[in-house]
């Protein structure tokens, strides 16, 4: 919740200090310090944007809901059998894969048919 606030009062700041460097823009038709005021204002507004958005990591939970009894297996590496961490599984564009810490061995991680 603390970051939370911390993030809209960054967005507010951000806002009003883009609002005021469009402002000094529009009216640095003579003296050039409005130029200099102005440019600023932009980097201040845009490099809170910048701070806050590289704060927040990205995070997705998947959840898994199944039907019945399920068991559980060992996963093997195809390469070498070595029983792999089911922890070292990654998800990369929706494709579960692991790499064997044994052989080097990166490999997609399926369910086979049981029939």
């Amino acid at each position: 919740m603390k970051s939370m606030i911390g993030t809209v009062i960054g967005y507010i700041i951000s806002a009003v200090l883009l609002f005021f460097a469009v402002i000094f823009a529009l009216a640095s038709a003579l003296p050039p310090t409005r130029y200099v005021t102005s440019a600023f204002l932009f980097l201040a507004g845009f490099g809170i944007l910048y701070y806050i958005r590289k704060q927040q990591p990205i995070q997705i939970t998947q959840k898994l809901e199944v039907p019945g009894k399920v068991k559980v297996q060992t996963i093997r590496c195809p390469n070498c059998s070595a029983s792999l961490d089911i922890s070292q599984m990654k998800v990369t564009k929706g494709v579960p894969s692991i790499k064997c810490s044994y052989c080097g061995h990166t490999f997609e991680v399926t369910e086979e048919p049981k029939w």
